[in-house]
């Protein structure tokens, strides 16, 4: 996703919208310029055209026309207004009202019946392309027509005295040549604008997203648990702003958080001071009561004795789990590795609690893992002791080597199943969290909630994992998987 990410970041859209503003600019205003030239090229050619004619119609053609010379009139008009790329057809005016026509090839365009009609009340042009001709394909031209005014004509034969009407094609190449020049100029000042801008837009965008990129990673460095990060501000501008309000908040979380650590610190260093004092007397109480509990079972009236010898032993039990969390908490857990046969440890810690012809047992015999021995009796004791306790029989405890870990190295997973109600689909994320019982909603249970919170922090000290689920058949079912041999202690044999 890295070359997605560097495709569609915020610079590239910056940069893209920057370049495509300057785009649109340069193109519209060369648009505009090459509108407005082509209009003052094209109406300086039709002004000097028409300028022509008209001098041409003055100088040639008298105000008073002998009759008979409209063939003369014609030639001289014509020699008058030729031009190269210009052609000029002089034809007669018919009478009462007629139009006059062209001979087709006098000119390099064609002159329509309307146009001519037009001419003969004034003088008239047009502009137009020529489409019919492969010659002439594409080639703008300028059409004028004219007729002479300011004469007079002899009353009883004006037809001998009418001066001829003037058509006029212009080849206005040469002005088309210079708008295509005029054009290219333009398309190349775009793209060289197009480049500017790009270049401009980058480095505008460095110097805007510089302050972001370090934003950003002052965020994920504080993410990452380093509180004292803090940003330069420079400048005065948002992005200034956007830094001291960082700053400004990180501080304030580092307060924060120094205060609920210093607050935590205190507490863990309460409950397992109070853990300790708890040890004590609870030995004695432990001792004492069992004593009394044999005194008067004896005496056949040991009910209330056998309670309160059954409670003391819960509340040492409990004080034994505190100080074992407390240890943890501190970071004063510690391993004492060793090579260990599963099988014999599962049937020990399995015989030592009197389990051992209550849980099914399944692996190889010769099966070894690099652990600690109290730990993992502490882990295994927990999970069967709690399929025990809220599970239904059969419970089984299946070890074995497994092929790949979480990170894919070599391991070996002790898997312990029963086929009770299993754990309610609301309580497994937080199955292995402190003091979450199932039986959460009664006053008192049995176990103190803190069982699975040990196994798993054991667990984890072995750089292995515990998981919880249910089994498809009913039941939980707790995996633990542990490392076939500890990294670190491979770095030290090395």
């Amino acid at each position: 996703m890295t070359w997605l990410r560097r495709f569609t970041g915020l610079r590239v859209r910056l940069a893209a919208a920057f370049t495509a503003v300057a785009l649109l600019s340069s193109v519209l205003a060369s648009g505009i310029s090459y509108v407005l030239l082509r209009r003052v090229v094209l109406q300086r050619a039709q002004s000097a055209v028409l300028t022509e004619v008209r001098g041409a119609l003055r100088q040639q053609i008298p105000q008073q026309i002998p009759p008979d010379t409209e063939p003369v009139l014609a030639a001289r008009l014509e020699d008058a207004l030729a031009a190269p790329g210009r052609k000029v057809a002089a034809v007669p005016v018919p009478l009462r009202g007629g139009v006059p026509a062209v001979p087709p090839g006098r000119l390099d365009v064609p002159v329509s019946e309307e146009f001519a009609r037009r001419a003969t009340r004034g003088i008239v042009f047009e502009r137009l392309v020529v489409k019919n001709r492969p010659s002439l394909e594409g080639v703008p031209y300028l059409l004028v027509g004219a007729r002479a005014s300011g004469y007079t004509t002899t009353a009883d034969e004006p037809e001998r005295t009418t001066p001829p009407m003037v058509f006029v094609s212009v080849r206005l190449s040469g002005e088309a040549a210079d708008l295509r020049s005029f054009a290219r100029v333009l398309v190349v000042a775009d793209a060289a604008a197009l480049v500017a801008a790009l270049l401009l837009a980058l480095l505008a965008t460095r110097g805007v997203l510089r302050p972001v990129r370090r934003l950003g990673a002052a965020a994920r460095a504080l993410g990452a648990g380093e509180l004292a990060t803090r940003v330069r501000v420079r400048g005065h501008d948002e992005l200034a702003d956007l830094a001291r309000t960082y700053n400004h908040s990180a501080a304030a979380l580092e307060r924060t958080v120094a205060e609920l650590r210093a607050m935590e610190a205190a507490s863990r260093r309460f409950v397992a001071d109070v853990s300790h004092e708890l040890r004590t007397p609870l030995t004695s109480m432990i001792a004492m009561t069992d004593v009394l509990a044999e005194e008067a079972a004896a005496a056949d009236d040991g009910g209330a004795a056998r309670l309160v010898a059954e409670e003391t032993r819960r509340l040492g039990a409990l004080v034994e789990h505190l100080i074992e969390i407390s240890r943890f908490d501190a970071g004063a857990a510690a391993l004492v590795p060793d090579d260990v046969n599963l099988a014999d440890a599962v049937a020990g810690t399995l015989a030592a609690r009197g389990w051992a012809d209550r849980v099914a047992v399944e692996g190889p015999a010769d099966l070894f893992v690099r652990a600690d021995p109290r730990r993992l009796d502490v882990i295994v004791a927990n999970l069967a002791g709690n399929a025990l306790k809220h599970g239904a029989p059969p419970v089984s405890v299946r070890f074995g080597p497994a092929d790949a870990g979480p990170g894919g190295e070599p391991g070996v997973r002790i898997v312990v199943a029963d086929r009770g109600p299993g754990i309610p689909d609301d309580l497994l994320p937080a199955v292995f969290d402190r003091f979450v019982k199932a039986e959460a909603a009664r006053s008192r249970s049995e176990g103190s909630g803190l069982g699975l919170s040990i196994a798993m922090e054991n667990a984890v000290l072995h750089d292995g994992t515990l998981e919880a689920a249910n089994g498809p058949d009913g039941g939980a079912v707790f995996t633990l998987w542990l490392p076939s041999r500890r990294d670190t202690e491979e770095e030290c044999d090395g």
